[in-house]
């Protein structure tokens, strides 16, 4: 009987197995419409005037709450704590004792003694299993999202963002926004509703996030759309939201780290044989039998700048003995801009006889959860890409990848792998071709209001 993850890998003959030939679909946004307008309109609205986007749905609320609370994040994350007053968030890391990402999600601290963490599965999982098996003096409460959840959520949770979110904030309270640094948070009320709120930026604009009891949902969704419809408001449907973190530079969904080691055994084995990380599917151009190869570093995401030592952590030692070793800036992430003939080229093969390129799905191009495409150059591994979608504000297929430092620059031309030649059984994946696509090597965040004063302000 397959209980847990350790026997799901071990039935399927390893972890690469288990998740190449994952049958599970990829990761979606439930209970949210795919388009309100068309993908293209809202996409292009989070740059001109102000986009909501309702995230009460997909993510993973895990609320901590004790004496150990906060001795529990300290033990568990890359982060420091020393700095992290009531009314603040932080980006909440994980590595493993190998120094390699699980996960990250958003931190709250709500009150004295509680947080909440929100975001997908791996990090929360983690958080969850420590605060049940590590002999903290915490409770906890979770809400998982729709898919799994039945019934409402507890909160509703939304984000009003673009060059006008604080014109629609203005309008639905009735009084000045706060001036609040990033990932600061205050007390609103709309609706006559109280509302928490969190200084924000997806795609690298302004932007809060407002969250409160499910119940308060529809008054305050309303007044917002009301306080919005001068302002060009536009609502953001499943489709587009996923490709708002190609703009802004945040790689989503890293493989999580949890597949190998020893150390990790008891982990897999607090993990059901359903959980997210036995069945979220793994695909792409790059394929290694070594689970390992998928492994990242914090480093490799650009998290190096909020890795402290001032506490002890798991992972901690690792991630020294890498700074000690030089090794942290061998690999940079970027985003790669496709070749629009090359990209053009591989999407029209379809109206052609015979296996064309691998479909490319349009906003969001993955087939997958956890994606792994190989870049080269003149033949000779260069690096990996993950994230994958279209930007109507840049008219390209934008990626996000994690490339050898010296081939980072902006302006380098590489090539990227669109296609497995390792063929899956995943009923995503067509009979195909693999095809090559020219990749323009351009900053991550890419765009510069999101590389600057978007995280300038951004607390370690």
């Amino acid at each position: 009987m397959v209980n847990h993850l350790e026997d799901a890998i071990a039935q399927a003959g390893g972890a690469v197995n288990l998740l190449w030939e994952s049958q599970t679909p990829p990761a979606v946004v439930p209970h949210v419409v795919p388009e309100f307008t068309n993908w293209r309109d809202e996409q292009l609205a989070w740059r001109r005037t102000a986009v909501l986007y309702d995230q009460s749905h997909h993510m993973a609320d895990l609320n901590i709450k004790g004496p150990d609370a906060l001795k529990l994040i300290s033990d568990t994350a890359v982060n420091s704590v020393a700095n992290f007053p009531v009314e603040m968030a932080k980006q909440y890391v994980a590595v493993s004792p190998s120094g390699h990402v699980i996960g990250d999600n958003v931190l709250f601290h709500l009150e004295e003694d509680e947080y909440q963490a929100v975001g997908i599965p791996p990090s929360i999982n983690w958080l969850h299993y420590h605060a049940e098996t590590g002999g903290y003096d915490v409770e906890i409460w979770r809400d998982d999202n729709s898919l799994y959840r039945k019934g409402d959520p507890r909160l509703y949770r939304y984000q009003v963002q673009g060059p006008g979110a604080m014109d629609v904030i203005r309008a639905a309270t009735g009084q000045e926004p706060p001036t609040l640094k990033f990932f600061h948070m205050t007390r609103l009320t709309i609706a006559g509703k109280e509302v928490r709120a969190l200084r924000h930026g997806m795609a690298g604009e302004p932007g809060l996030e407002l969250w409160g009891p499910w119940e308060d949902n529809q008054a305050v969704h309303a007044a917002l759309l009301e306080a919005g419809r001068e302002f060009g408001l536009t609502q953001v449907g499943g489709r587009a939201y996923h490709t708002n973190a190609l703009e802004s530079g945040w790689l989503p969904r890293p493989l999580p780290a949890i597949y190998s080691g020893d150390e990790l055994q008891g982990y897999r084995e607090w993990l059901s044989a359903n959980s997210y990380e036995a069945t979220a599917p793994l695909g792409g151009s790059f394929h290694s039998q070594d689970i390992a190869d998928y492994y990242v570093t914090p480093y490799e995401l650009d998290y190096g700048r909020i890795v402290k030592f001032d506490h002890d952590f798991i992972g901690s030692q690792a991630l020294q003995a890498m700074e000690q070793a030089g090794t942290t800036t061998r690999r940079k992430k970027v985003t790669l801009v496709w070749n629009g003939e090359d990209t053009a080229k591989a999407y029209g093969s379809m109206f052609h006889p015979g296996p064309g390129a691998k479909f490319i799905n349009l906003p969001m191009a993955l087939y997958d959860t956890f994606h792994f495409d190989r870049v080269e150059q003149d033949g000779r591994p260069a690096g990996i890409s993950t994230w994958t979608g279209y930007s109507a504000n840049e008219r390209a297929i934008l990626s996000l990848a994690i490339i050898d430092a010296e081939l980072a620059e902006p302006g380098t031309e590489l090539t990227l792998l669109w296609g497995e030649d390792t063929p899956s059984s995943k009923v995503q994946v067509e009979d195909h071709v693999q095809v090559p696509i020219r990749v323009t090597v351009q900053p991550a965040p890419l765009t510069e209001k999101a590389r600057t004063s978007y995280r300038q302000d951004r607390p370690a």
